[in-house]
C-alpha cells in the first residue's frame, strides 16, 4: 500500500567523496514527514557526511538531495539540530533559559516576541526542563545538557529534528526522559536519531537506515533499510527499556513507500 505523506527528506543517487576516498555512493533514500528514523552505522561510515548534506554544510558531488517536497514556505531553518558534544567555556555566564532561548534567534537585529516566549517554554516543558530554567548551563550533568540542546532545538518550531548520538555517556533518568519527549513528537515532527549501536534502536524506531559498505546485486550503495523486531532482552537503561533489534539480515528497498515496513 502506498501511503500519501509529504516527503521530508529525499536523496536520489547521491554520491560524496573526500578528495579521492569515497564516502556515499549512489544513495537513495527517503523519509516522510512524521518518521521516526534511526541512521546507523559505524564510526568512519558516512552517518556524519550524511548529516552535513542535510544541514548544507557539503554539497553531494552528484545525484540531488531534497529538503520538505511539496512544501513551498519551508527551508533549512526549518531543521532543528542536537549536535553529539554541546559546551560552552565555564566562565561564560549563561542560564539554561538563555540557551534554549537561542533556538528562536533567526537574526541578532529580530526582536524577542511573546510567541517566542511562548515557543521557548514550551519546548522547555516538553523536554522537563523548566525547574532548570534559571540554573547555570555550565553547573548541569550531561544529561542534563542535552535534554537542554534538545529544548534549544525544538524551540526553534522544526519540521525535521536531527540528534547526533543523543543517548552517549548520558544517564538512565536523563535518556528516559529524552524518549518521553521523543515520542510526544512522534507524527507530528520527522525525527533522525544517527546512532553507531549497530544492535538495538529505540522502539519508536519507523524505519532504519543502516550505513556502510554493501555488498549484493547491482552496483555497491552506502544505504540499505533493514526491519526491526521488538526485543525482550533489552536492559532497562537502554531507550528506557523501550529497544527494538535491528534485523541486519533483512534488507529491504531503501525506496520504498510501503506502509507496514517494520515489524512492531
Amino acid at each position: 500500500m502506498k501511503t500519501n505523506r509529504q516527503v521530508t527528506v529525499r536523496f536520489e543517487e547521491v554520491s560524496f567523496s573526500y578528495g579521492t576516498q569515497p564516502v556515499l555512493t549512489n544513495v537513495n533514500f527517503h523519509i516522510h514527514h512524521g518518521e521516526f528514523i534511526a541512521l546507523v552505522g559505524p564510526n568512519g561510515s558516512g552517518k556524519t557526511t550524511i548529516l552535513k548534506l542535510l544541514l548544507n554544510l557539503e554539497k553531494p558531488h552528484s545525484g540531488k538531495i531534497t529538503i520538505f517536497e511539496g512544501i513551498s514556505s519551508a527551508s533549512r531553518d526549518k531543521i532543528g539540530y542536537v549536535p553529539q558534544h554541546s559546551d560552552y567555556d565555564s566562565a561564560f555566564p549563561i542560564t539554561v533559559l538563555e540557551v534554549v532561548r537561542m533556538g528562536r534567534l533567526k537574526s541578532l537585529s529580530r526582536k524577542f516576541s511573546t510567541d517566542d516566549e511562548k515557543q521557548v517554554h514550551t519546548a522547555m516543558e516538553l523536554c522537563e526542563i523548566s525547574d532548570l530554567a534559571h540554573r547555570s548551563y555550565s553547573a548541569l550533568s550531561g544529561g542534563q545538557r542535552r535534554r537542554v540542546m534538545v529544548a534549544r532545538a525544538l524551540a526553534s518550531s522544526p519540521l525535521l529534528l536531527i540528534l547526533d548520538e543523543p543517548y552517549a555517556n548520558m544517564d538512565s533518568e536523563s535518556e528516559t526522559r529524552l524518549y518521553n519527549t521523543l515520542e510526544s513528537l512522534k507524527g507530528n515532527t520527522t525525527v533522525i536519531i544517527v546512532t553507531h549501536d549497530p544492535a538495538f534502536v529505540s522502539s519508536l524506531t519507523d524505519r532504519v537506515l543502516c550505513v556502510g559498505e554493501h555488498t549484493g546485486p547491482g552496483p555497491a550503495r552506502t544505504v540499505v533499510l533493514h526491519r526491526t523486531e521488538p526485543s525482550a532482552d533489552t536492559p532497562y537503561t537502554l531507550y528506557g527499556g523501550k529497544a527494538a533489534r535491528i534485523r541486519h539480515s533483512e534488507k529491504l528497498n531503501a525506496t520504498s513507500c510501503c506502509d507496514g515496513e517494520v515489524k512492531k
